[in-house]
């Protein structure tokens, strides 16, 4: 079973940039991968991905560099066992409130009697097929957590959710924790920014990788001089829609 480069290089520290894919097509997905970024998340909280979906996204990036990491709708431990079996080792975990919610989550990235993942690796991707000869006794390390705090509930568990074992990483939503602080859309507010920042601090702290996301590059920058080493840079939606719109106003007649 091949080491999981991008969690190594989590863990050690090493900044990591990638983008957001929302689009669900593989086609995009395979552009994406030979743009050199260290990692490209596949969302499937609020873009129209489901299990087949990601399969063939996955098969698309496969032979390339970039890591893929999984944002599932939920921290649902079947879904998450279905993740894990067509291939996806690194998962960003929305919406995560507390310790134990953390843990739960740990548990169902991992075979016993580590944690509760169900054993089917003759039938998935991942073992492929069963011919790995290894894959059950391995794939726990291999497995990568990131868990998202964006609520007010969560920042204030957030220390506690850090020092959970099998958490790599803690990623801060800002666009839901904008709005749980009375902000809706204003990322950019004093408060916000102050929340945020102090939040990277605090994980930092605890030991373990920070993460965030923007799509504005001077913005990204600052992350990654404080210390964030799972850095989102943009999102492939934005990137497409401000590009066609740029290129229709250029050549507009009305």
């Amino acid at each position: 079973m091949n080491d999981n480069v991008f969690k190594t290089r989590l863990l050690a520290g090493q900044p990591q940039t990638g983008i957001w894919l929302g689009m669900a097509s593989p086609y995009v997905a395979e552009m994406a991968a030979t743009a050199g970024f260290d990692w490209l998340l596949l969302d499937a909280e609020h873009a129209p991905n489901d299990v087949a979906s990601l399969l063939a996204q996955l098969q698309a990036m496969a032979p390339y560099t970039s890591a893929p990491v999984v944002r599932p709708p939920v921290g649902d431990p079947v879904l998450i066992k279905r993740y894990l079996d067509i291939g996806v080792q690194n998962l960003l975990v929305p919406m995560v409130e507390s310790a134990e919610q953390a843990a739960a989550l740990v548990a169902a990235m991992r075979y016993p009697p580590e944690g509760m993942r169900g054993v089917g690796h003759v039938l998935s991707r991942a073992a492929r097929w069963g011919q790995v000869p290894d894959y059950l006794q391995q794939a726990n390390r291999q497995m990568c957590l990131l868990v998202q705090v964006e609520t007010l509930r969560g920042v204030e568990n957030l220390e506690a959710i850090a020092a959970v074992d099998g958490v790599d990483g803690v990623f801060i939503g800002p666009a839901d924790l904008s709005a749980a602080m009375g902000h809706l859309g204003d990322l950019g507010h004093p408060e916000v920014v102050a929340a945020v920042d102090d939040g990277v601090r605090r994980i930092r702290a605890a030991g373990k990788a920070a993460g965030i996301v923007t799509v504005d590059e001077h913005e990204a920058q600052r992350y990654l001089d404080a210390g964030c080493s799972f850095v989102g840079v943009g999102v492939d939606s934005v990137l497409f829609v401000d590009a066609l719109r740029g290129l229709a106003g250029r050549f507009s007649t009305r």
